[in-house]
């Protein structure tokens, strides 16, 4: 595997810093969100340009680094027919920037039946399902004509919030250009996740040939909500989800997530103890 971290987790600082240090503390790829990370210039869709691409491409490989993830998280299930097309054309944009960038895949999440993009169980109904399949589709088609990776990562609250959720998602869309950031915390709820390993296995079972990108981070139980945090400081046990990649998916990206500058060298020790422990038939 090819450990990486979402660089808005690394201490604040200009991008070509983060870079540096994402290098010093042993990473090999990073999850790139623009917006979080770059505040000295836009990075609006028109400033999305080949030139900017470039610079950005060659940034990375300066400190041998990939671009596992070109994050948009933008809500493609939103009511708002004029804030839904300003989001279809962020993506767009994206996809396009990211043929350019070499970016592994453009991630994003799947969204909610409200502005606020806040969960509400309507969230869960098979309409929502159905608004974000329609809404989607433009944005794959076109991930296709660029021949870039278009990732959707399910999350309990939002609407893919399972793993039979996003199977039916890929069957009915059944384009080659769309595949699954797989996070298994993001598929756990205070109401779920003593059952993790049943959920996790059915993920991998269902899911497994499809995801391009793995996510990694720790859970904890505060306050009878679930708290995500750096990996293994928590309550996560990964040796399914090691085995899996290991057997499965060589070289795949696995970016970090709910780490801090302190703690995430730590975090990513661990999970490489845990893959250089782990054997394979």
């Amino acid at each position: 595997m090819q450990l990486g971290i979402r660089l808005h987790d690394i201490r604040k600082a200009p991008l070509e810093e983060r870079l540096q240090i994402a290098q010093e503390q042993g990473f090999l790829c990073g999850h790139l969100a623009l917006s979080k990370v770059i505040t000295g210039h836009s990075v609006s869709d028109s400033a999305l340009t080949p030139g900017f691409a470039c610079y950005l491409r060659n940034l990375f490989a300066k400190n041998k680094l990939d671009i596992a993830v070109l994050g948009c998280y933008l809500n493609l299930a939103n009511p708002n027919v004029e804030s839904l097309r300003k989001n279809q054309a962020r993506y767009l944009a994206h996809i396009r920037f990211a043929s350019l960038l070499g970016a592994g895949v453009v991630g994003t999440e799947t969204g909610a039946v409200n502005e606020a993009y806040q969960y509400e169980e309507r969230n869960h109904s098979e309409e929502a399902l159905q608004i974000f399949i329609e809404n989607v589709k433009p944005v794959v088609k076109y991930a296709e004509k660029m021949g870039v990776i278009f990732a959707i990562e399910p999350v309990f609250k939002h609407i893919v919030c399972n793993p039979t959720r996003a199977r039916q998602v890929l069957d009915e869309i059944a384009s080659p250009n769309l595949q699954i950031i797989f996070d298994p915390v993001n598929l756990l709820d205070i109401s779920n996740y003593q059952n993790r390993e049943q959920i996790i296995h059915e993920a991998i079972s269902l899911l497994g040939k499809d995801i391009a990108v793995v996510h990694i981070k720790d859970f904890r139980v505060e306050n009878n909500e679930l708290v995500s945090v750096a990996a293994g400081t928590g309550e996560m046990d990964y040796d399914e989800i090691i085995r899996f990649i290991k057997k499965e998916k060589p070289y795949v990206h696995v970016t970090l997530e709910n780490t801090n500058p302190e703690n995430a060298v730590g975090a990513r020790e661990y999970i490489q103890g845990l893959w250089d422990a782990c054997t394979v038939e």
